[in-house]
């Protein structure tokens, strides 16, 4: 039989040690946006992230967002400031930045498109110098003719116009600028009356304007046509006398007519007359009686352009007077024919 000897050793336990806490300076951390936070040796550091400027412990950016971000000479691309003209321009171009934008220009001597391709301008064949004409445009002013003299302008007002260049003037504008037995007709001091009364009628040329009556023993309307007064019937001694006409002589007075109703006048104003007798009156007598652009034409007050002007051009009335002028573009005598301005030439300079 065997013994064995077992000796039991005392076994001692131990607890186990407390972690210390250790900091950490990149937690929480004190970058701002867009700025990542590095440790070493038990400190931290921020920085941007790539391609992003400014501070990190505040925020980081980017070098642009928009053009106005950049220089003038410079364009906002992929949030940086760069050229933007590599790989703009065509052939033979050149690139110029404006205001953050590409401008691309042939080179000189060149031409065509220059965002594809400029070409040579090939050379132009010499050419004389198209005279230069000096009435061309007229220096002369309105209402003038141009002529050329020794390639020198010779500047003189247009036939019934007075006053000279540039200040050519009609004989007149209104009627007040003629004396008082003339009108202003087609900007000329003329007697009004030639085709205005009637027959057998005479005209009379008071303050500008034409009076229209009979002659001495004739009656009737003096604008279109007056009659000879018949003689009074013969007397015979012992006639019973006949009945006597209340309206001769008419009692209505000028531009009326005289009716017998029952042995008494009846006073009306002949047609386009106003008024009631014995003040019947026409619409007017002279040009101040109508509106500044109608003139007494006729006792009537009318528009005085139809027939007035040439052709092409226009007319206006000003102070009751018919104003022709050419219109704009036009040129030429506004009484007889306007025409449109020929095209100026321009000087052509030759590169030696």
């Amino acid at each position: 039989m065997i013994l064995v000897l077992i000796t039991l050793q005392p076994i001692t336990i131990s607890a186990d040690p407390v972690p210390q806490e250790r900091p950490t300076p990149c937690e929480p951390s004190p970058c701002g946006a867009n700025a990542v936070c590095r440790e070493q040796n038990g400190a931290g550091a921020c920085s941007c992230i790539s391609e992003y400027i400014g501070n990190p412990y505040e925020g980081c950016r980017p070098e642009c967002v928009i053009n106005t971000d950049c220089p003038t000479n410079r364009a906002c691309i992929r949030n940086k400031c760069q050229d933007p003209c590599p790989g703009t321009c065509g052939q033979n171009a050149e690139c110029h930045v404006v205001n953050h934008l590409p401008s691309c220009n042939c080179f000189p001597g060149h031409t065509g498109d220059p965002f594809r391709y400029c070409n040579i301008i090939p050379p132009q064949p010499v050419q004389a110098p198209i005279p230069v004409d000096p009435c061309n445009p007229s220096p002369c002013g309105p209402n003038s003719q141009c002529r050329v003299n020794n390639d020198q302008a010779i500047c003189s007002c247009l036939p019934n116009y007075v006053g000279s260049p540039p200040g050519c003037r009609p004989e007149c504008v209104v009627s007040s600028e003629c004396p008082t037995n003339k009108a202003c007709i087609n900007q000329k001091c003329s007697d009004p009356c030639p085709n205005t009364c009637g027959q057998n009628a005479e005209c009379k040329v008071i303050n500008h304007s034409p009076i229209c009556t009979c002659r001495r023993g004739f009656t009737g309307d003096p604008f279109t046509r007056c009659s000879p007064i018949p003689p009074p019937p013969p007397i015979i001694e012992n006639a019973p006398l006949p009945p006597q006409n209340p309206c001769v002589p008419s009692p209505c007075g000028p531009y009326s007519q005289c009716r017998d109703v029952g042995g008494i006048p009846s006073c009306t104003c002949l047609p386009e007359y106003t008024g009631a007798p014995p003040n019947c009156r026409p619409e007017c007598s002279i040009n101040s009686d109508c509106p500044s652009n109608k003139a007494c034409m006729r006792e009537k007050c009318r528009d005085p352009c139809p027939g007035s002007c040439g052709a092409g051009a226009q007319c206006n009335v000003t102070n009751h007077t018919p104003i022709c002028t050419c219109p704009e573009g036009f040129t030429g005598d506004p009484f007889t024919n306007c025409f449109p301005k020929p095209p100026r030439k321009m000087k052509e300079f030759n590169r030696v």
